[in-house]
C-alpha cells in the first residue's frame, strides 16, 4: 500500500499572519494570495500532478489542537481509509473524526511527540 506521496502543506502559527505574509511575499518572493497562504505546484506552473500549500493561521487557532506543536505538516496520501485502517492496526493515535470538502478527504494522526499531522486524500484527477 503507499502511505505518504508527498507534502500537501506546511501550517504555523503566527502571532500576525497578514504581516508574516506580506514580509514572505516582499522579502522571499511567495506569491500569498487573499486567503493569506502559497501554493507551490509541483512540476510548476499548470502542472496537474499537485501543490504543496504554504500557511500561516492564527496564533490562537485550534486547528491543530489537540496537537501540542506550533505548526502542522500536511501529507498528501494515496487512500486515506486504507491508510486510516492500518494506522489504527498499528496503534497509532488516529482521531476518529474525517472531513470530505471539494479539496479532497481529511483524516489526523498525532505522532509520539504529540505533533497532529492532517494526512489528505486529493480529490480525484488531482
Amino acid at each position: 500500500m503507499k502511505r505518504v506521496t508527498g507534502i500537501g502543506g506546511i501550517f504555523f502559527k503566527s502571532r500576525d499572519p497578514k504581516g508574516l505574509g506580506a514580509w514572505y511575499r516582499d522579502h522571499l518572493g511567495l506569491d500569498v494570495t487573499d486567503w493569506g497562504g502559497a501554493i507551490f505546484p509541483w512540476g510548476g506552473e499548470g502542472s496537474p500532478a499537485g501543490m504543496t500549500i504554504w500557511s500561516p493561521f492564527a496564533e490562537d487557532t485550534s486547528y491543530m489542537a489537540p496537537g501540542s506543536a506550533s505548526f502542522m505538516i500536511n501529507f498528501r496520501v494515496a487512500d486515506l481509509d486504507e491508510l486510516l485502517a492500518a494506522l489504527r492496526s498499528e496503534g497509532c493515535n488516529v482521531l476518529d473524526k474525517t472531513e470530505t470538502s471539494a479539496q479532497g478527504k481529511f483524516g489526523w494522526v498525532i505522532d509520539p511527540e504529540g505533533n497532529k499531522i492532517e494526512l489528505w486524500q486529493p480529490p480525484e484527477g488531482s
